[in-house]
């Protein structure tokens, strides 16, 4: 890429070309110390013999073996030798076959004025005095209403139900 020995272009020149600092090109790594050198022969023997283990394991393991690690410094050294514990992932984004698929009703559809398009969402926040307090969201499609259908009926029974709260 760059070439020391180039007849009419120096190397500031070339490293400009590449778009690279020139003191980029200088430098030379200083590599993993002895001590790290170490830790990564043990990692890798007992990798082999544990390959489930991931970086909280292996520095576990290492610390009974006497080595002041931490978990990051583990880490580094397993992704910088290519390790990466073997485990069944979760399938949390595979559907089950038997789940019924439904339709996007809205697809192709213009939403061209005010309260054309209407949903509504409920969530719940933590517990506060053994009771649960909802808070209720209606956005039109158009633009948003605060007067969301289901926070009518709330406001319509006088807020009588216990675990809907009033949000305001």
């Amino acid at each position: 890429m760059i070439e020391p020995q180039h007849s009419r272009l120096p190397i500031t020149r070339q490293c400009e070309l590449v778009s690279i600092a020139r003191s980029s090109y200088y430098y030379t790594g200083k590599g993993e110390s002895a001590v790290n050198l170490d830790l990564m022969r043990v990692i890798d023997e007992q990798f082999m013999d544990t390959p489930w283990y991931g970086s909280r394991q292996m520095a576990r393991h290492l610390r009974r073996q006497g080595y002041g690690v931490g978990r990051k410094r583990v880490r580094r050294l397993m992704r910088k030798m290519g390790l990466a514990a073997i485990y069944q992932a979760p399938r949390t984004s595979q559907p089950h076959p038997e789940h019924r698929i439904y339709p996007y009703l809205l697809r192709g559809a213009t939403i061209e004025r005010p309260n054309q398009v209407w949903c509504a969402d409920i969530s719940f926040s933590a517990p506060i005095k053994h009771a649960w307090n909802a808070l209720d969201k209606g956005k039109g499609g158009y633009e948003s209403d605060d007067r969301s259908p289901l926070r009518e009926s709330v406001s319509r029974s006088g807020g009588d139900l216990p675990h809907v709260g009033r949000v305001t």
